[in-house]
């Protein structure tokens, strides 16, 4: 799209029409721009891309159908939609076959003329983004956005190509920020459905009967607000692929709905009466426990079995740790344009060492933050900052410690010792981040240090 600003192009020979137009379009957020015939909308995009054209379709000379022609050989993504008095069956297929996005019927009211143009820019966002998600799979190795060499992940990739050119449905399993969304793309953009929609929806993210009429659409009246036929996702995703997010939350009787499509391989919009036949692949996720959700009552036995045809289970950050650093400097690099940042081994070594509950999503806010609090070309291990975490797994080094100790009948002075020198190597030898995991004054651990090394160094049995 253009930019910030949401742009549309408006034609028509009516003078009346274009400034009415005008003023209902600006007072809607729209940046407009009038042209009064099909030769002037064409000087006007000779060196400009609107995101939408708003044409009449009767003009003296060049009519709308003739304009949509030549605007579709210099910018075939942008969408155009035709304005006619005539609504007749007839010009809408006319339309229609030239490549119309939609038209409208003169005279219009507000709701009419805003909703096609609303669903013209979410197509071409959508269109946007998928160019831009092949774009960045076409640019990194064949596994996309994947990052990781584990034992764990290369079962990962050796599953991607045995099924990304089928049609199956796929469940992706794992904890939050695992990177299911990043697993689906990759199913998708390596597939035989690469070219077509993949199309994402969370639905823990909207109320139940907003979420059927966007996965299913809804004709025009089917309720109060339904000013317009709006296409659901289903349909926007024809071809490619649907991925149904936090599936494991999506409300019971929602369940039942789903589980007809998926039969039927046919969509029924909101308040409709016609059926729809959809060709989609079915990518859903859940980092719910999808046998439990089953046994409570809160989920389809027969809907898992449906969408769990493949099962692949993403492993959590701490199962995979070999995959840390370089995953640290992948995200390293998605977040500063300076090639000479890097990070230090001790750096590495605390974020290898973390347990991450919220795995990758939480590495990469990590970095992030990292970048912010490095105040040079190193990043050390001062600027690892991680919330509510020692740099091992929670308990661990205070279980090590204690079994240590009991093992060894050490005294409360050696004990001591042992946990200063534990921490300190938790922090890869920074001493202002290892008094900060033990709760203690800087000056305080240094000289716990010196007295610790000078009673080393001479010999002398330290005594509680």
């Amino acid at each position: 799209m253009t930019g910030t600003e949401r742009t549309i192009l408006v034609v028509d020979d009516d003078a009346s029409i274009l400034d009415m137009t005008e003023d209902l379009l600006g007072h809607a957020g729209y940046a407009v721009t009038k042209a009064r015939s099909g030769s002037d909308a064409l000087s006007k995009t000779e060196d400009r891309d609107y995101d939408v054209v708003l044409t009449d379709l009767q003009m003296p000379g060049m009519d709308g159908i003739d304009l949509l022609a030549k605007i579709r050989e210099r910018h075939p993504d942008t969408p155009v939609i035709l304005m006619t008095a005539f609504g007749t069956i007839q010009s809408a297929v006319r339309a229609m076959r030239a490549g119309a996005f939609d038209f409208v019927t003169k005279p219009f009211t507000a709701d009419e003329v805003l909703a096609p143009i609303e669903r013209a820019f979410e197509r071409r966002a959508l269109e946007e983004e998928n160019r831009r998600l092949r774009r960045a799979v076409a640019r990194a190795s064949s596994f996309g956005e994947l990052v990781g060499s584990s034992p764990a992940m290369n079962e990962i990739y050796a599953m991607i190509k045995k099924i990304a050119t089928n049609r199956s449905n796929i469940l992706i399993t794992g904890e939050s920020g695992t990177g299911k969304e990043v697993v689906a793309r990759t199913i998708h953009f390596t597939g035989s459905r690469a070219d077509k929609p993949f199309v994402p929806i969370n639905c823990t993210a909207m109320p139940e009967g907003l979420l059927e009429s966007e996965l299913f659409g809804h004709v025009r009246g089917a309720f109060t607000g339904a000013h317009a036929t709006k296409k659901g996702l289903f349909e926007v995703a024809q071809g490619g692929t649907l991925f149904l997010d936090e599936i494991g939350d999506m409300p019971i009787n929602l369940q039942s709905k789903l589980l007809r499509v998926i039969q039927d391989r046919e969509v029924r919009p909101v308040g409709g009466t016609q059926s729809i036949k959809v060709d989609v692949r079915i990518i859903a996720a859940t980092h719910q426990d999808m046998q439990q959700a089953i046994e409570e009552g809160r989920f389809r036995q027969d809907l898992f079995f449906r969408l769990n045809v493949i099962p692949i289970r993403i492993p959590p950050l701490r199962e995979r740790a070999e995959d840390i650093p370089v995953l640290a400097e992948a995200f390293l690099r998605k977040h500063s344009d300076d090639e000479h940042v890097y990070l230090s081994d001790a750096a590495t070594q605390k974020m290898v060492r973390a347990a991450w509950p919220g795995n990758a999503r939480e590495l990469e806010n990590c970095i992030e933050r990292a970048l912010a609090l490095a105040s040079g070309n190193e990043i050390t291990a001062s600027d690892v900052l991680i919330p509510n975490d020692t740099g091992m797994p929670e308990g661990s080094l205070q279980e090590m410690l204690i079994r240590l100790a009991l093992d060894q009948r050490m005294t409360v002075r050696e004990l001591t010792d042992a946990y200063v020198h534990a921490a300190l190597d938790v922090a890869g030898g920074s001493k202002s981040e290892a008094a900060r995991i033990l709760g203690m004054n800087r000056r305080t651990l240094y000289r716990r240090e010196e007295r610790s090394d000078g009673e080393a160094a001479d010999g002398s049995a330290a005594t509680a």
